[in-house]
């Protein structure tokens, strides 16, 4: 089984930075796709960003497009999530994921092409 843990988040005001990461353990490989998605209360699970197991491509949600960067060490199955010019909507449970290399195209928006999670990190972002 494959573990995801993230770390780093925390409290910051409007307009400062924040970068996430996420470890794996267990039966890791260096052949995965890796998102990152977060959560509000009383809101649905939101994508955020994600990139290939190359890292050759990344995909990132229109509402962090601009600010967010998304970045892997393919060679510790690790990701990172860099987070500039935050905003209190960024405030929510972040979740890292990862999704195993098979034959498709997929989506990598959706919750579902997923094949692993973390439990999560809080951010807070105050006015």
């Amino acid at each position: 089984q494959v573990q995801l843990v993230e770390s780093g988040g925390g409290l910051v005001q409007a307009g400062g930075s924040l970068r996430l990461s996420c470890a794996a353990s267990g039966r890791t490989f260096s052949s995965y796709a890796m998102g990152w998605f977060r959560q509000a209360p009383g809101k649905e699970r939101e994508f955020v960003a994600a990139i290939t197991w190359s890292g050759g491509n990344t995909y990132y949600g229109d509402s962090v497009k601009g600010r967010f960067t998304i970045s892997r060490d393919n060679a510790k199955i690790t990701v990172s999530l860099q987070m500039n010019s935050l905003k209190p909507e960024d405030t929510a449970e972040y979740y890292c994921a990862a999704r195993k290399l098979r034959v498709g195209s997929p989506w990598y928006g959706s919750l579902y092409e997923y094949d692993y999670w973390g439990q999560g990190t809080q951010v807070t972002v105050s006015s």
